[in-house]
């Protein structure tokens, strides 16, 4: 009697067992965000709003300080061309930085790079497309060197890429024997070498060809970032590469891969300086790491790695391009430029935090 009575009661205990989680279940499900929390998550799946809302509102905010001088054309492409390098070299940037990286080295590589191309041409007579493959080469040597060295070696990015900086830089010196390669030259025998600086009009709006390999640049990294196995192991490596290496990913290769990609980047970065500046210098684009790196961190991505998009980069270039713009043209002291792209640094990372801790 006892076991049958038992055996009687289990199904009505099941049932309310049943009961009670399905009431879980459903106040689980019915649960609604605050609206800050609806904020916290919108920006953790859009890493690019932030910057993007920053660039409406500053544009927006000269506009009507300025007026209609600020919105024209001209000075909309003004500020494309003034971003075009930073943005190519922020993009090398961006994908060491996805992987928890950083590159000091980058607009170091760039310049040796461009120092290559130039003298390849003139010190040794090579015909200027060569000279131009010889330069990419140099960036992925350099790119290379980084890579094994942070994936191999296990060794800091931070410090290997401080270390490669000065060597890359004191090579660049002792290579070029601290000389410039004037315009002059370059127009005469070899003009391939100024062409990302060669322009052209779409109404009133002047654009060079290095606007549009940026644009183009950006537009590839992030298909390919978004869309491929390869950017997939890219910010895998980013957000936790032990579970990476446990998944299957190969990170040694991708690191490798990530850092002579970079070094390419940096390569058509010095090939767009030739065209900027007009001519082939040791000493130009010597603040080029720092600007890259102001270029993501107010674009959004993460330092910390795993998170951003290569879009929130070149909106972060365009911010701080319409603010030097901007002030320029109220006639402010250029002083002020830097004290609010510093302002805005922080104010980037604090929010990246914010996000962090609540949709992490």
């Amino acid at each position: 009697m006892t076991d049958a009575s038992a055996d009687a009661r289990r199904p009505q205990e099941f049932e309310k067992v049943l009961s009670a989680s399905d009431t879980s279940v459903a106040s689980f499900d019915t649960h609604t965000r605050s609206p800050i929390e609806k904020i916290q998550h919108f920006l953790h799946s859009n890493p690019a709003a932030v910057p993007l809302i920053v660039l409406v509102a500053s544009i927006a905010l000269f506009g009507v300080i300025i007026g209609g001088k600020f919105f024209s054309a001209f000075s909309m492409t003004l500020i494309l061309q003034q971003v075009a390098i930073t943005g190519i070299i922020g993009a090398a940037q961006t994908l060491v930085i996805l992987t928890a990286g950083i590159d000091l080295s980058v607009g170091a590589i760039m310049v040796l790079s461009s120092v290559v191309m130039g003298q390849f041409t003139f010190r040794y007579g090579l015909p200027p497309s060569l000279a131009i493959l010889c330069g990419f080469a140099v960036g992925a040597l350099c790119g290379w060197l980084n890579g094994v060295l942070v994936s191999y070696m296990k060794l800091p990015p931070f410090i290997v890429t401080l270390g490669t900086w000065q060597i890359v830089l004191a090579t660049n010196f002792l290579y070029s024997a601290n000389e410039t390669i004037r315009s002059q030259d370059i127009e005469a025998q070899a003009p391939i070498l100024k062409f990302f600086g060669e322009n052209f009009r779409l109404g009133n709006a002047v654009f060079t060809y290095g606007v549009v390999a940026m644009v183009l640049l950006v537009a590839v990294l992030w298909y390919i970032l978004n869309h491929t196995a390869w950017g997939r192991h890219v910010y895998a490596i980013g957000d936790d590469p032990e579970a990476a290496q446990l998944s299957g990913v190969r990170v040694n290769r991708v690191l490798i891969s990530v850092y002579v990609i970079s070094g390419l980047i940096c390569a058509l970065g010095g090939w767009m300086l030739i065209g900027r500046i007009g001519s082939v210098s040791p000493t130009a684009g010597q603040f080029a790491n720092i600007e890259s790196i102001t270029a993501v961190v107010i674009g959004g991505i993460s330092l910390f790695g795993g998170r951003g998009s290569i879009l929130g980069m070149l909106f972060g270039a365009l911010i701080v391009g319409v603010f030097q713009l901007g002030l320029r043209l109220i006639g402010t002291d250029p002083q002020w430029t830097y004290l609010l792209i510093g302002t805005l640094i922080i104010i980037a990372v604090a929010i990246d935090q914010w996000i962090r801790k609540v949709a992490g």
